[in-house]
């Protein structure tokens, strides 16, 4: 993959994180119906909606590292070993920064 492709790619998926966690955190401050039963239900979706924003916020981070280590010019490369992580692994997982054999 060429790095300007990488990194287009990378901003779109931030710009949607960035968005989606937005959303989540304007529904955490609109609070809650008055009703017992709605507030139940709206209990359960704010316990998904925490994972959701959750995991976003670890992905934005992820991609925001990936964006340093192109800055940096060592995109592609393990943290662990220092060798090429496969281009396989890359395009599966843009914003990894470890090869096969580190990660596991």
């Amino acid at each position: 993959m060429i790095i300007q492709n990488i990194t287009t790619s990378l901003l779109i998926k931030k710009k949607q994180l960035e968005q989606r966690i937005h959303a989540i955190e304007a529904d955490f401050k609109k609070g809650r119906s008055a009703n017992f039963s709605e507030q139940t239900t709206e209990s359960e979706n704010n316990e998904v909606l925490d994972e959701i924003h959750h995991e976003a916020v670890i992905e934005l981070t992820l991609i925001d590292e990936a964006l340093q280590r192109i800055d940096d010019e060592k995109y592609g490369l393990c943290t662990g070993c220092e060798e090429k992580i496969e281009s396989k692994r890359l395009a599966i997982l843009p914003y990894t920064d470890t090869c096969i054999h580190c990660a596991q």
